[in-house]
């Protein structure tokens, strides 16, 4: 079943709006299999018009896929901290995993980026930052995502939901592709921005829309990084 959710204001500027996946994987992260040009080709094919590459631990796929889009490029990684993980958003470069959550947020935010906490209370999966980190760095969190392709519960989505609105945190969607068949399975519909304080204030004026994904793909992601003998 299809899913859509407004944020706190709808959009009012003219023009039209971006569809921003953002969070999404190509072959640089351990369990996928998408080459940066097959990402952007999906895109295009699939009216994805901003997207953010957020591979594990590491930024080359996303500078690659910023280097050759014809469309908006979010420099971004899914960083495995002690506690779980932590998206950064307009990144210049790398931050290193296993540090603290508090050690990380520094260092998104040493660089001018936003910092993102990726399905939060998805309890199906094991790499979710702790609810302690989650608290800890709360004061620093930018975005809070609500929609993930990936998330199975409806329960926990609901959860983000209702914790973003309580602390009134920006909801992101997306993805989390690992593969180009994926991209675009949830995105945010949203106008068009310049720089983090402009996407910000454009994400609280986003809808979310998208569906979850059959439980199969999370088997493919596993079946790639066996391939890759690559840990994540």
């Amino acid at each position: 079943m299809a899913e859509s959710g407004s944020q706190f204001e709808p959009p009012t500027e003219a023009g039209p709006l971006l569809r921003a996946d953002l969070h999404s994987h190509t072959w640089f992260s351990p369990d996928s299999r998408m080459r940066p040009e097959d990402a952007i080709r999906s895109c295009v094919r699939r009216g994805i018009t901003c997207l953010a590459v957020t591979d594990h631990n590491r930024i080359e796929g996303a500078l690659e896929v910023a280097r050759e889009a014809p469309f908006k490029v979010i420099v971004g990684e899914e960083v495995r901290t002690d506690s779980g993980e932590i998206i950064g958003y307009f990144l210049e470069e790398r931050v290193p995993p296993g540090l603290s959550a508090r050690a990380t947020v520094e260092l998104v935010k040493a660089q001018g980026g936003l910092v993102c906490v990726p399905h939060p209370f998805d309890r199906l999966r094991a790499s979710r930052l702790s609810q302690r980190a989650l608290e800890e760095i709360l004061p620093e969190v930018d975005v809070l995502e609500v929609l993930n392709a990936r998330i199975h519960l409806a329960a926990d989505r609901r959860r983000a939901e209702l914790y973003a609105a309580a602390h009134g945190l920006p909801i992101s969607a997306g993805s989390d592709a690992h593969t180009p068949e994926e991209l675009g399975g949830a995105y945010v519909e949203m106008p068009d921005f310049d720089g983090p304080a402009g996407f910000l204030k454009s994400l609280r004026r986003g809808t979310l829309h998208g569906r979850t994904v059959t439980p199969l793909v999370h088997l493919s992601s596993l079946a790639i990084r066996l391939l890759k003998g690559r840990p994540t």
